[in-house]
């Protein structure tokens, strides 16, 4: 293993603050962190790291540990964690990626660990992620730093039966992507274009959230009184948590120009750390509405991504930097 990224051990605790013990492998799980481990559910602390480079040192000193004495979940090789910044994601085994969201962290009181090692590496050494898709990792799994990755990640879905039939260019979906790739980078992951079709529209918007990790997801189209306009109720199979303020914005800025506004149906909303926003399907109104959204989109997907200010959070809109 010399000399690649790989994953020496797996460790889960019922208790905060206590030794940690081995296992052959674990499941990752989006949004919560590691199975049956103290430190998962809905915060950005869910999986904790260590090097063994680090933990080495402490052998060196005399300390006789073993893994998860210092309550890390994961002890990493060949990865320098200096590499990893916060904000950074990265792929564990073929399906799971982390993000990082802390590093080292202050401790106000001393727990189980200090008190039998006499000293606590992870405070000052260790890093801290969250779940951003899911997958099964174990000791031997690679750690892959994928530079498509650290991008903003963004996709497009337009929502229109003729359009899917090929009767009609789509010319709303392809007018959002460039003005996306204008305000968040070349980060595009998807561009598809779907008939109005409720259970295809969620399936695709939770493979885009779930398996593609994508930070915004804009649908264009679907959105009116017609029978087959069913992209919100799509949507809001999809969605966790509505943000309101979006789409109220949306419609009050298309008020403007168009009494016709008042008739969208369109809603905006987060699935997991993924911003989910509808838009209609004229390429005109699509333009106007999502000029409203543009300029509030960075500080949207660095606050949904959970990772606190104090962290060290970066601009999404400098991810390539």
């Amino acid at each position: 293993m010399s000399g690649q990224r790989v994953i020496l051990a797996t460790c889960v605790g019922e208790r905060k603050g206590t030794p940690k013990r081995p296992v052959p492998s674990v499941r990752l799980i989006r949004g919560h962190g590691l199975e049956g481990d103290a430190h998962a559910g809905n915060w950005h602390r869910q999986v904790s790291m260590l090097a063994d480079e680090g933990i080495a040192e402490m052998r060196r000193a005399g300390l006789v540990v073993e893994p998860g004495d210092f309550g890390e979940n994961l002890i990493t090789s060949g990865l320098d964690f200096a590499e990893l910044a916060v904000g950074r994601r990265f792929r564990v085994g073929q399906q799971a990626v982390l993000q990082i969201t802390q590093r080292g962290k202050q401790c106000h009181s001393r727990c189980e660990i200090y008190d039998r090692l006499g000293d606590c590496i992870m405070p000052r050494e260790g890093l801290f992620a969250r779940v951003c898709r899911s997958g099964r990792i174990g000791p031997g799994d690679a750690v892959y730093l994928d530079p498509e990755l650290d991008r903003v990640r963004w996709a497009v879905c337009t929502v229109s039966d003729r359009s899917a039939a090929g009767e009609r260019p789509d010319a709303s979906g392809t007018t959002v992507c460039g003005l996306l790739e204008g305000c968040l980078g070349n980060g595009r992951v998807s561009y598809k274009v779907l008939a109005d079709e409720q259970d295809a529209i969620s399936n695709e918007l939770r493979r885009l959230c779930d398996e593609e990790v994508c930070d915004v997801v804009v649908t264009t189209g679907g959105t009116g009184l017609s029978p087959r306009d069913v992209t919100p109720e799509a949507t809001l199979a999809v969605v966790e948590r509505l943000i309101p303020g979006m789409a109220e914005a949306i419609r009050a800025a298309g008020l403007g120009h168009t009494p016709h506004a008042m008739l969208s149906r369109a809603v905006c909303g987060l699935r997991g750390q993924t911003i989910i926003v509808n838009l209609s399907g004229s390429p005109k109104a699509a333009r106007e509405q999502l000029a409203v959204v543009l300029p509030v989109l960075p500080h949207a997907i660095a606050t949904a991504s959970g990772i606190p200010n104090d962290c060290g959070r970066p601009d999404p809109r400098h991810a390539d930097e």
